[in-house]
């Protein structure tokens, strides 16, 4: 586990350079770091918990609307509005677990995305919350210390710190009791509780964190956006393309929603500039090449390969 720790932190250290060799490009690094923090929150409750959820975005949505309001409305300071929206998204993924838990297999995926949508339809007719339909934009924040919360350079700090603080959350947890209950569950439910654990309390721990760290990453994109409208915040597509990372990568794994993010945003914005019109249809096509090839994911086919690995040499010795 001490390897994993040092990769992360020289990986992350590298990345933190990125400013100082590059003054371009900023948004793609951006997007790849935020996809690293909100897949591998999703992966908590998707992955390691085993419960497929595609209404992700409404945490997204949550964060990056707490910031605006909070800024534009209220005349609240972007930090305060991060930790608001931390606790709206933990109690609204308590309450939502709670009433969701009791379905099963794609009954619960099909539940979050109807909540997930009544966010948005909320979003876009309450104007005296959200501004409606036309947006919020946000035009001034406070500079403590100097520091430019428009500013690229700062947005990308953020978003490092976001994806860095998501990944160390869940190396932490897969060593830990919480994240041998986890697997456990997503395993064997039944097996699980015959040992002891409570399925719905283990599954609303993880749901009620893994929304908390999708919001910090939706309080940094409204700072990138600075203009937000409901249907881009709270879209069915982004909560897709959050769990396609992780699934990609591969689901349950330490480094799978990372990679899947680095590829799949990295591939996105290539192919936009390679293919033109033709761009979805390549991208479309790499996520099917990797489904059909890697079911596991990358990163899960490989270490389910370097685990059967290490079995037949233990047998053969």
């Amino acid at each position: 586990m001490r390897k994993h720790y040092i990769c992360l932190f020289l990986l992350f250290g590298l990345a933190a350079l990125f400013p100082v060799f590059s003054t371009s490009y900023f948004t793609i690094a951006i997007m790849v770091l935020l996809f690293i923090g909100w897949a591998t929150a999703w992966d908590i409750l998707g992955g390691w918990a085993g419960q497929l959820s595609l209404g992700h975005s409404a945490f997204v949505g949550i964060g990056a609307y707490s910031v605006a309001l909070g800024a534009e409305y209220y005349g609240i300071a972007p930090w305060w509005s991060l930790l608001i929206a931390m606790a709206i998204s933990g109690l609204l993924a308590l309450l939502w677990g709670r009433l969701t838990f009791r379905l099963i297999g794609p009954y619960f995926t099909l539940s979050t995305i109807a909540i997930a949508e009544i966010l948005r339809l909320v979003a876009i007719n309450e104007k005296w919350l959200t501004g409606g339909a036309t947006g919020v934009f946000i035009s001034i924040l406070p500079e403590p210390f100097g520091i430019d919360f428009f500013d690229k350079v700062t947005q990308f700090y953020l978003a490092w710190c976001f994806a860095l603080f998501s990944m160390l959350v869940v190396f932490y947890i897969s060593k830990h009791k919480f994240g041998y209950q986890l697997r456990a569950i997503r395993e064997d439910e039944q097996s699980a509780m015959a040992a002891g654990v409570n399925p719905t309390q283990i599954k609303l721990r993880a749901f009620v964190l893994s929304a908390m760290l999708t919001s910090i990453g939706g309080w940094v994109y409204g700072l990138l956006l600075s203009f937000l409208e409901p249907h881009i915040m709270f879209h069915l597509l982004l909560s897709i393309q959050i769990a396609l990372t992780a699934i990609i990568g591969g689901r349950g794994t330490l480094w799978g929603p990372a990679f899947g993010a680095v590829l799949l945003v990295l591939s996105g914005e290539t192919f936009r500039t390679a293919f033109s019109h033709a761009n979805m249809l390549i991208y479309g096509l790499l996520i099917l090449l990797v489904v059909l090839f890697f079911p596991r994911g990358v990163v899960g086919e490989f270490v389910s390969k370097l685990i059967r690995r290490r079995y037949a040499d233990r047998a053969q010795s």
